[in-house]
């Protein structure tokens, strides 16, 4: 490795829980194993289209190390390890739309390693790197259209700041994977590409779920013990108390998570067992969307488009039904479970707390009080009646004087001008309600525009922002994808000549794959 690289791999994971002994790649089922050595596939011509320096530069690798793009992108793309990079895929379970899956695992994520720089942890992993023994029939690839969606959501979340998983790098593999875009019968070939993500930890609630399930107690408490040390490390007590804490520290972690993607009106799309974080993390990024229109029901995985399952109002309940299965999966460590009960308990009251924060900063409050949520909810469902779009409408609020709150100044960010003409004597009412709550409140309007403003983004990476820099990026116009990732980084602040990443949707989005439309092909 560079000398310019600062740090070590000590990968912990391998290290300490015990692995496959099986080497050969093939699919099977893995039995009291936290993980399975398995080597990237390497790629025809990798090609780096995205680094994010300033996650780079906290991995303690600095431009000077990665100035050699070539070397990178053969890294990157599992073509080749720096030193200490030992590959694993992780073995785990999961309920899926409600129902116990079993063994799913890594099937296409291949983790390099654990990289220790100044103190921090980081797990570097490739998504699309080639097959592993929980690949279960598929060919552990991804394609350039899902692996820009991940870089530039999990990036754009960061920089919103909402705890997720990270991107390091966005690879092109200069070969083609064939893929059924919508599950309808007719399978292309797409462009290949490959993601670097990286996250202090990728344990999920399913990687507990599966020994548990498995009646595999010994695994399941060397899982416990290894999450305790390594992820809850400031914990102190005898083994249960710490994971009970550590299970109440899951719930208040999650139920803040979903009350930050509720504000912002994210909807992740696949809220499985075995996409949720122990950390509270936003992780893995399928077919999710964005509220434009606001509407409850809103879902954008095509899976999921009968059931609407984890459609958007949904969310909240939805993490606490996970959060349940995951209690489940501790219960058998413990000698009594009241303390897991206590915390599923507290989860209304910790995201109804998480959520009041988060809407009193997005209507410039400075504390939320006794029939806040009645006024918020007004705003809401004069949104949804007026059809007016959900981060434009409250970034409009935050920039202008209350007095001139009109409908016809909010023309801009209406989807049907004739619900908004409609609905217009709702906006007036509701702008003085909540003049008067501000009077009450003796907020300032410079005080309120400057809370609302660090609260309500300019730029969110819409669907068809993606879609655009995909169809430009498959046509091999990089612009695009560099316009929406400059833009994501700084997503409260105006930025002159974006105009058009700021916009509303168009009309020619409103129905089109990869926009309203999205299945987990990928």
């Amino acid at each position: 490795m560079d000398t310019a690289f600062n740090g070590h791999f000590d990968n912990r994971f391998l290290h300490e829980l015990p692995g496959d002994p099986e080497l050969l790649n093939q699919i099977r089922q893995v039995h009291g194993s936290a993980w399975s050595r398995v080597e990237p596939t390497p790629v025809a011509a990798p090609t780096v289209l995205l680094l994010a320096e300033d996650l780079a530069a906290e991995l303690g690798l600095p431009a000077a190390g990665l100035s050699d793009r070539a070397a990178l992108a053969a890294v990157m793309a599992g073509n080749r390890r720096w030193p200490g990079m030992e590959p694993w895929a992780a073995c785990y379970g999961g309920h899926q739309f409600g129902h116990w899956a079993g063994q799913l695992g890594d099937g296409r994520a291949i983790s390099l390693g654990e990289w220790v720089h100044g103190g921090r942890r980081f797990e570097l992993q490739l998504k699309g790197a080639g097959p592993t023994p929980y690949s279960r029939r598929a060919d552990g690839r991804a394609v350039l259209r899902s692996s820009i969606r991940e870089f530039i959501c999990s990036e754009a979340m960061h920089h919103l700041g909402v705890p997720t998983t990270r991107a390091l790098t966005l690879v092109a593999t200069g070969e083609s994977v064939v893929r059924d875009i919508l599950y309808s019968g007719d399978p292309r070939p797409e462009p290949g590409a490959i993601v670097c993500r990286v996250s202090p930890s990728f344990l999920r609630f399913g990687n507990l779920e599966l020994p548990a399930a498995r009646g595999d107690t010994a695994l399941l408490r060397r899982l416990a013990e290894f999450m305790l040390d390594r992820d809850f490390p400031d914990l102190r007590g005898d083994f249960e108390s710490r994971l009970a804490e550590s299970f109440a520290r899951t719930v208040e972690a999650s139920a803040a998570l979903v009350a930050q993607w509720m504000a912002l009106g994210f909807v992740h799309g696949v809220m499985n067992t075995d996409n949720c974080s122990v950390l509270g993390l936003t992780l893995d990024y399928g077919p999710y969307g964005w509220v434009e229109e606001v509407d409850p029901a809103f879902t954008p995985n095509t899976t999921d488009a009968e059931g609407r399952r984890y459609c958007y109002g949904r969310q909240p309940a939805i993490m606490a039904w996970n959060l349940a299965r995951y209690g489940s999966a501790l219960a058998p460590l413990l000698s009594d479970v009241a303390p897991l009960q206590a915390a599923l308990d507290g989860y209304s009251g910790a995201y109804g707390r998480a959520y009041g924060a988060q809407l009193a900063a997005k209507l410039g409050l400075s504390d939320w009080q006794a029939g806040d949520d009645l006024l918020a909810q007004a705003w809401y469902d004069w949104l949804e009646r007026a059809k007016v779009d959900l981060t434009l409408g409250f970034r409009h609020l935050s920039e202008h004087d209350p007095a001139s709150w009109s409908p016809e100044a909010l023309a801009h960010a209406a989807y049907e001008p004739t619900a908004l003409e409609r609905h217009g004597e709702g906006l007036i009412d509701w702008r003085e309600r909540y003049r008067a709550r501000l009077a009450a409140g003796g907020i300032t309007e410079a005080a309120r525009q400057a809370r609302m403003q660090a609260a309500n983004p300019v730029y969110i990476p819409r669907n068809w922002l993606a879609q655009e820099a995909i169809e430009a990026a498959e046509r091999g116009d990089m612009a695009p994808l560099q316009a929406l990732y400059q833009v994501i980084r700084e997503p409260y602040r105006h930025q002159p000549g974006r105009e058009h990443q700021a916009g509303k949707r168009p009309e020619w989005a409103r129905h089109r794959p990869g926009c309203s439309m999205l299945s987990c092909s990928s």
